[in-house]
């Protein structure tokens, strides 16, 4: 089995900055993509920025040019770093990987989620 646990979320003022980390535990042979979504009171969850094994980066329009998202394959660990965080940047954040299994199995795993509170 996998284990995803994230940590780095909290309570930041507008215009502030929040650093989250994703750290994958278990059986793992590799992972392939991984990213973050979140999800606000009363909304589905949204892709916020995802990073594949070649270290290429998708961002949802609403955070690029202040969210940056990497990885550390070592460590299987991804990161996301949120710069000049709004309010409506308020919600769950959650991390997803796609991981191979040492089995040779495949699977898609989820982190139980990290909040972050954006005040004005």
């Amino acid at each position: 089995q996998v284990q995803l646990v994230e940590s780095g979320g909290g309570l930041v003022q507008a215009g502030g900055s929040l650093r989250l980390s994703c750290t994958a535990s278990g059986s793992i042979r590799s992972i392939s993509d991984m990213g973050w979504y979140r999800q606000a009171p009363g909304k589905q969850r949204e892709l916020v920025s995802s990073i594949n094994s070649g270290g290429s980066t998708n961002y949802a329009d609403s955070v690029k040019g202040r969210f940056t998202i990497s990885r550390d394959n070592a460590k299987n660990t991804v990161y996301l770093q949120m710069n000049s965080l709004k309010p409506e940047d308020t919600a769950v954040y959650y991390c997803k990987c796609n991981v191979f299994l040492s089995a040779g199995l495949r699977g898609t795993y989820w982190g139980q989620g990290t909040q972050v509170t954006v005040s004005s």
